[in-house]
Formats: C-alpha cells, sequence, structure tokens
C-alpha cells in the first residue's frame, strides 16, 4: 500500500502562520518540541506515507522554515504571501502538485503529534469507501469553540458548522473537524475554486469545500481518530507545553 501511495498521493501541509498566541515573532511551526522545530515532525510522518510528493505552504519566516525542512527531507514549496485563510492556503499548494497524482492529504504544520498509523488510517478509510473527501475527525469532552460535524443518519458528512453558527442541539455535538483531510484530487481541484470570502474575515476557509461538495452530490465521508491527543493544535505556549508532557508519556508508555 504505502509504495502505491508514494506514488499516487501527495501532502499538503499548511505552515504559513505566525501564531500570535504564541508570543513569540517566530513563526509558528519553527517553535521546538524535544529541541526539535514542530513541521519537522509533520514532514516525517508525511514523508513515511507519500516521500517526496509533500508541498508545504510558507508565509512567516517562510526562507528559514524551508531551509530548516530541506535539511532533512525534501519537498516542495508554496509560498502564501497574502494570510488569506485555510483554503487560499491549499490554493497556493495546488500548482506544485504533479499531475500525476490522484490522491492529496492535507495536514497541518502546527498539528505534530499526529501518527503514521492514523495517517494510513484515514488514506484507507477514505479509498475503501471511495470517498471523494474524508475528513479527519475526534470526539472531545469540551468541543466549546470548535467546528461540529453534522452528519446524517448514515454517517455521511453534510458540512461542519462553526461555535457562533450552531444551534443549541448541534453545540451538543461533541465530533468536530481536526483540520486533516484526504482527498481524491480532482475532487479537491473542483471545489477549492469555487470557495469564497463570504465571512466577516473576508477569508477563504476550507472547511466551505464540505458544503459545495455536498451540493455537487461529492461522497464525504468521516474517520474518528483513535487518539485525541495525536490531533491537538499548538496555538499558545501552554499547548507547547502539553505536547512536551504528551511526547514525553508516549516515550515511556
Amino acid at each position: 500500500m504505502v509504495n502505491s501511495l508514494k506514488k499516487n498521493t501527495a501532502a499538503i501541509i499548511l505552515a504559513a502562520g505566525l501564531g500570535t498566541r504564541m508570543k513569540s515573532d517566530r513563526a509558528k511551526v519553527l517553535h521546538c518540541l524535544q529541541g526539535r522545530p514542530m513541521i519537522l515532525y509533520v514532514v516525517e510522518s508525511a514523508a513515511k506515507i507519500v516521500g517526496d510528493n509533500i508541498v508545504i505552504v510558507t508565509g512567516h519566516q517562510a526562507e528559514i522554515v524551508r531551509d530548516t525542512v530541506s535539511e532533512y527531507y525534501s519537498a516542495s514549496y508554496a509560498n502564501q504571501d497574502q494570510q488569506l485563510g485555510t483554503g487560499h492556503a491549499v490554493q497556493c499548494a495546488l500548482s506544485a502538485i504533479s499531475p500525476h497524482i490522484q490522491e492529496v492529504i492535507i495536514l497541518c504544520g502546527d498539528v505534530p503529534l499526529i501518527s503514521i498509523e492514523t495517517l494510513k488510517q484515514l488514506i484507507a478509510t477514505h479509498q475503501s469507501n471511495n470517498y471523494d473527501i474524508t475528513l479527519l475527525t475526534v470526539n472531545i469532552d469540551n468541543p466549546t469553540g470548535y467546528g461540529r460535524i453534522i452528519v446524517d443518519s448514515c454517517g455521511m458528512v453534510q458540512k461542519i458548522v462553526e461555535e457562533a453558527d450552531a444551534t443549541n442541539f448541534e453545540k451538543n455535538i461533541h465530533t468536530i473537524n481536526t483540520g486533516i483531510y484526504a482527498l481524491k484530487k480532482n475532487c479537491l481541484l473542483e471545489t477549492i475554486s469555487l470557495i469564497r470570502p463570504n465571512n466577516k474575515q473576508k477569508e477563504y476557509y476550507l472547511t466551505d469545500i464540505i458544503e459545495i461538495g455536498k451540493a455537487k452530490e461529492m461522497k464525504i465521508g468521516m474517520m474518528l481518530a483513535p487518539n485525541a491527543d495525536e490531533v491537538i493544535g499548538i496555538n499558545s505556549q501552554q499547548d507547547l507545553a502539553s505536547a512536551e508532557r504528551l511526547i514525553n508519556k508516549m516515550k515511556i508508555s
């Protein structure tokens, strides 16, 4: 399976943000875990699945991010000059993906604990069910502030509802989006081109591809991450400290 994935699958890693909540001038993905920039954890996992078919979207301190990764891994780079949202970041990456690629996984440079096993499971779920788009989701006890996953009676994803727009019933849903996806490349190309910045932030949200895909009768599924700790995003120094503790715990167990 891995050999075929390395031929047919590409990974887009979103790594353009500064991360103002980190209280630092350093690009978020350059903050270190166990003395190692967190972006390297994500690239390592991606490389073991897709080989060199990696596109890293850079922005803040792009040259330093490139130099940091290039010391250890072979990847392509796309620069997001303006921070116009996650959907725009993915759009920036598309021209760097080889024409022969059939499947794409989208990863976050600030989610460094994602395991290779979980990514393989995600791709296997995506392919075995012939989904057009597959979300990696997770159940958490307190979903406040996160986008809720709305599914139909068959378990197919209908949409992602943000906290501000959620009804009281939807706020009680504990399944949330991790920001990690597996997609057929042609479906990604079709949906990403239709995203519009129709929101208060005037940004292009990657999550909009779900409703766009649904309107086009695409098959959209999800896979629950087996371990919520794997998909925590690093947005603050507190998150970084938590991730350090989790890595130490993983090494002990």
